[in-house]
């Protein structure tokens, strides 16, 4: 089954559980994006954690279009508390699995997607700051009907 996620333009929906570094887990929601550009493609969205008080972070990534073999793509993010973050999203089989990092601050992680079918995944990730843990997290990822 090739897959959809990231490779065609989609609206997904997301909700699961992140995990602060106490082991508190909190319910999250999300909306993400997807758009292909000539020179880039674009994943930009929210993610809601319904804590008190209740936090949202915004997110925008510029992706590499993948080469020929289509496996690897390269991204990057800013933010003014993470910094640049760089990495890399490569296809194994199911899975799409990104490594990242930001030299300067600090921050770093992993984030596994496993396709269960053309319009569900499956998210588990963690982001460090140095050695410690930040955030843990676990999402299913549901493509949006497409508007007629």
């Amino acid at each position: 089954m090739a897959h959809t996620f990231l490779f065609e333009p989609a609206v997904w929906t997301a909700k699961g559980t992140l995990w602060r570094a106490d082991g508190e887990p909190l319910e999250a929601i999300g909306r993400t994006e997807i758009a292909h550009r000539p020179e880039c493609w674009l994943l930009s969205g929210t993610l809601k954690v319904l804590g008190s008080p209740p936090a949202e972070f915004v997110h925008a990534y510029w992706i590499e279009p993948p080469g020929p073999d289509g496996a690897s793509m390269k991204w990057t993010f800013e933010d003014a508390t993470f910094g640049t973050l760089r990495g890399r999203f490569a296809v194994i089989g199911e899975s799409i699995l990104s490594v990242f990092g930001c030299e300067s601050s600090g921050y770093h992680g992993a984030e596994h997607l496993g396709q269960i079918d053309a319009s569900t995944y499956r998210s588990a990730g963690v982001l460090l700051l140095k050695e410690q843990m930040i955030y843990s997290w676990q999402m299913r990822l549901q493509r949006a009907p497409e508007r007629a």
